[in-house]
């Protein structure tokens, strides 16, 4: 008898798939989680949460989710499409070599890039102390007195610096002189970020061009994009009698051989890090630098590591001065810059850790010797060179067979660079090869020259070669064996708290799951290693992912068409005020400049609308965190002739659906303005509801945020922006691929190489896994609430009494009855093994908790508990059962100092350095106690300290080198 054999049932549903990566809570600990709630099912839960009349009619479906393994096969089949040939581009994009070391422990290492920015300092010393390098790595190679932190790439540095010189400088012009020699997309960004504020630029050559008198600032390039470069001491000396500032745009690896750009007396200089090992990605992500004179660093943007001290007087390092000025300045605020560029930063000081000031001279060194056979091999075909001194560029003339040499070039495996109708420009870098160049004098016809093992002479003139030293501190000097600087780097990720330690429920940031399978791909050649100007024959597998996740984009969000160029959420919002500002001048309304904006919004909303040329005025919010729409309509009425935008996040940044969306859109467009909504919160409204279909004409998406790529440290991130068709023509263009004059990045794609994770993510999640996602973030927001709301008020629910995915708590009532503050709870946290949530955010005195769909029932519990745990010990102080100021709160966090030694305190140190929460064999310890902000701004030192500084401390030579390293 034939056997039949009966289909195979699964009780799986098409997001299983995800379900058993992104989504932490099983099936039955969400039940459990909805009995605790007060909810029937998830789908209650969500009709309760969200309002009906904003829920998207179609359920959000893109295709089947695929597996690990086939998301992988089809990222690798679409990487295949792009052509890896050796570019020599240059244009501030270089090849480079990444150290194996660097790539395995810090690239592809969780522990590194699954923190969040060190605004805890506590648990974020070995992040600071590598960030601390790199702002001394690069204070060293400027020869100027500070440095920031990073920045998200050089052609937005440029601008930032800038915006700087015209702050600070006394000189009343309102020009800005910029070298012709600089990158053709610095010149844009420069030039957008100009226009709106009503600043000319002006280009041209220094020596012959530059009026200083009529500028408030100038910009040079060193070496130039052709490859001159000079000494602008003379030019820069004129700009200070004249009250003005000076920049100079330089290549770091450069400044190992050339006279540093401070002992030409700038007052600035930026640059781009890339060539420190990380590789093109297609444009990034890649850090920027920006240094100063130490007159400057309180203008300077961005954020800066500072040194100071903690409650035991042992060194700590913590962020410094106005590292969130765009939050406390508002509207004021010069710079809306967010997000930095945190891990390719760390990237680039464990480079220079692992060369040493010998190391990356000998590289220096080693790339000015190609160029200089390059050039000798040229000119012996007969090929005229410029400039006659350079370091890594040069220019040949090859009159009309420019075409045939490119041509010719592409056919050996190479890219040459474009320079005018009559010429081409050849950049060699750390990966050049003997046969590299062999490759080239074929394209121009000389097939018989051989690569000399003979040194070529030097091509730089003696009065610009670098005398003075750099890079003398220990730490650029220590044992480069590779079993030491895995340990160091070990060591640093070890004093750390990130995702793969810890639930970390920050509100507002999205702190989610990044899985391994997404990261896999962006270390791929065919993704790493593609030049963002190659030809567009060679990045088709690219083409194919932006075009991809740019239409699911679109089905997620509701808008038509998306742009991939802001590298961050802040420039994102630029971005979309720019295109709504185009929008208007494009209609005859240069007249509206008015932003509206709720009193409650993130910090960089009115920075971004102030750096747009906008006049923002503030609409108040009402008792219960909603945008007070009496209030925004009369604002919105009063200044309809002239009202330009509205900026609003949904849901509300109070973590609440605001049921009169469509109302304030509908009021905004009646009286001739846009509608610009903030994606901070898009992890409450993908698969519910899509932003496009509500009223908005334009709005961001935080990419590493919603949609898994990692936060690194505190960048990179990136933040594309989605218009509805009206706005489609105003989108951001670029010099090297047309369209629209605004240019918002350095990079056509912004940071493209990271795309891939979002992309990733989207195929193996699907459209139901998506939403799926969506409806457990929520429920684990309102699971936190229910378990909390008995021990502590939650500020802002809906009109049921629902949050979204994040909810606030008041914590000011326990100030007014214990003297513990939002501070104090967030330092126990630690000493439960919890990174803090957000803190006095958007109200002041309060925590905002997101948890994500990534976290499982256990660790919702854990921290629920902990918190619970810190209301009991509240409580035994408003009963005098502990000491008001000398208690586990006051005196978080704990370290392992605490459990040796005298101890006089009135709790236990079990009590004190074992609470609820805390693991027992997998304890965190903070390698500081409490840091101590004040002193860091009055002593203020933000370059790694000399090692008398360790010894003065009580320590011997060997303590101190083992306590640096």
């Amino acid at each position: 008898m034939e056997h039949v054999m009966a289909p195979r049932k699964t009780s799986y549903e098409p997001y299983d798939f995800a379900n058993r990566r992104h989504i932490g809570p099983s099936p039955e600990e969400m039940a459990a989680m909805l009995d605790v709630v007060g909810a029937a099912n998830l789908d209650v839960l969500i009709a309760e949460t969200v309002p009906a009349g904003l829920r998207q009619a179609k359920q959000l479906d893109f295709g089947r989710p695929l597996s690990e393994r086939g998301a992988l096969d089809r990222l690798r089949e679409t990487a295949n499409k792009n052509r890896v040939l050796t570019s020599l581009i240059g244009q501030g994009y270089h090849g480079t070599i990444m150290p194996p070391a660097i790539q395995r422990n810090i690239l592809e290492n969780p522990a590194w890039y699954t923190a969040y920015t060190p605004y805890q300092p506590e648990i974020s010393q070995g992040r600071l102390e590598a960030l601390l390098n790199f702002q001394t790595l690069v204070a060293d190679l400027t020869a100027l007195d500070i440095a920031n932190a990073s920045l998200l790439d050089e052609a937005t540095a440029a601008a930032e610096a800038m915006a700087l010189a015209h702050r600070v400088t006394k000189s009343k012009a309102t020009a800005f002189f910029v070298d012709a020699q600089c990158l053709p997309q610095t010149i844009a960004v420069l030039k957008t970020r100009a226009e709106p504020l009503g600043w000319e630029i002006v280009i041209g050559d220094p020596f012959d061009d530059l009026e200083p008198g009529r500028v408030f600032g100038a910009l040079f390039q060193y070496p130039g994009v052709e490859g001159s470069f000079h000494d602008f001491s003379d030019v820069i000396a004129k700009l200070h009698e004249a009250q003005a500032l000076a920049v100079v745009a330089a290549d770091p690896l450069a400044l190992a051989l050339l006279k540093p750009p401070g002992e030409m007396g700038t007052d600035i200089a930026v640059g781009s890090m890339q060539r420190f090992g990380m590789p093109m990605g297609y444009g990034g992500p890649h850090a920027a630098y920006m240094a100063v004179k130490d007159a400057y660093k309180r203008a300077l943007p961005g954020r800066l590591v500072g040194v100071s001290i903690d409650s035991r007087g042992n060194r700590a390092y913590r962020l410094a001065l106005q590292t969130r000025e765009q939050h406390i300045r508002r509207q004021s605020a010069t710079s809306n810059i967010c997000t930095a560029q945190v891990l390719p930063a760390v990237i680039a000081s464990m480079y220079a850790v692992f060369h040493g000031p010998k190391g990356l001279k000998a590289i220096a060194e080693r790339v000015h010797r190609k160029a200089a056979r390059l050039a000798d091999g040229l000119e012996s075909l007969g090929f005229k060179i410029r400039p006659g001194a350079f370091f890594d560029t040069i220019t040949v003339e090859v009159g009309p067979y420019q075409g045939l040499v490119m041509k010719n070039a592409i056919d050996n495996g190479i890219n040459l660079r474009k320079v005018g109708t009559d010429r081409i420009g050849i950049t060699v870098d750390e990966c050049t090869r003997p046969d590299t160049l062999e490759a080239v004098w074929r394209a121009f016809g000389g097939d018989k020259l051989v690569y000399p093992e003979t040194y070529p002479e030097y091509r730089l003139p003696k009065p610009l070669i670098r005398q003075s030293a750099y890079l003398t501190h220990p730490v650029f000097h220590m044992n480069r064996a590779e079993s030491e600087m895995t340990r160091y780097m070990r060591r640093l990720a070890d004093r750390d708290l990130a995702l793969d330690r810890a639930m970390i429920p920050l509100g507002s940031c999205t702190m989610k799951l990044n899985a391994t399978a997404e990261m896999q791909p962006i270390t791929w050649p065919e993704f790493a290693e593609i030049h963002p100007f190659a030809p567009a024959d060679q990045t088709l597998g690219y083409a194919e992912m932006i075009e991809d996740l740019s239409e699911k984009l679109c089905q997620i969000t509701g808008y038509d068409a998306f742009s991939m160029q802001p590298n961050s959420g802040a420039q994102g919002e630029y971005a979309g005020l720019l295109t709504i500002r185009a929008y208007h001048k494009a209609n005859g309304d240069d007249h509206r400049d008015i932003c509206l904006i709720p009193a409650s919004a993130h910090g960089t909303n009115p920075a971004s609308a102030t750096m747009s040329g906008f006049k923002v005025v503030v609409v108040g919010t009402d008792a219960h965190g909603n945008i007070d729409l009496a209030d925004f309509r009369a604002k919105a009425e009063a200044n309809a002739a002239n009202l330009a935008a509205v900026m609003i996040t949904y849901p509300s940044t109070h973590g609440v659906f605001e049921e009169t969306l469509r109302e304030i859109c509908d009021t905004t467009h009646a009286n001739g303005g846009q509608v610009y909504l903030d994606g901070a919160n898009m992890n409450a409204l993908v698969g519910l509801a899509r932003p496009g279909d509500l009223g908005p004409d334009v709005g961001h998406l935080n990419l590493h945020k919603t949609f898994c790529i990692p936060h690194g440290g505190g960048g990179p991130g990136m933040g594309p922006i989605g218009v509805k068709a009206h706005l489609l023509p105003f989108l951001p263009g670029h010099p090297e691929t047309g369209g629209n004059a605004m240019t918002v990045s350095a990079a056509p794609y912004g940071s493209a190489c990271i795309l891939a994770i979002s992309w990733s993510y989207l195929l193996m999640m699907g459209g139901a896994g998506l939403t799926q996602a969506t409806r457990v973030a929520i429920l684990s927001a309102n699971y936190i609430a229910a378990r909390l709301s008995e021990a502590y008020d939650v500020l802002y629910t809906g009109s049921k009494g629902r949050i979204a995915h994040e909810c606030i708590i008041d914590t000011r009532p326990l100030n007014a009855s214990a003297g513990v503050t939002v501070d104090d709870i967030a330092k126990r946290l630690i000493d439960c093994g919890f990174h803090p949530p957000t803190m006095s955010w958007p109200v002041p005195g309060t925590l905002m908790v997101e948890p994500t769909e990534s976290e499982t029932k256990e660790e919702l519990d854990r921290f629920c508990d902990a918190m619970l745990a810190i209301r009991e010990e509240v409580s035994a102080i408003e009963q005098g059962r502990y000491h008001s100021t000398n208690n586990p709160l006051k005196n978080a966090p704990h370290t392992v100092e605490d459990l040796i030694g005298e101890w006089q305190r009135p709790y236990s140190r079990e009590c004190a350095c074992f609470p609820a929460g805390a693991f027992r064999v997998d304890k965190y310890w903070p390698p500081v106690n409490r840091v101590d902000n004040v002193h860091g701004d009055r002593h203020l030192v933000c370059s790694c300290p000399p090692m008398e500084s360790y010894v003065k401390a009580g320590q011997t030579d060997e303590e101190a080198r083992v306590s640096q390293a």
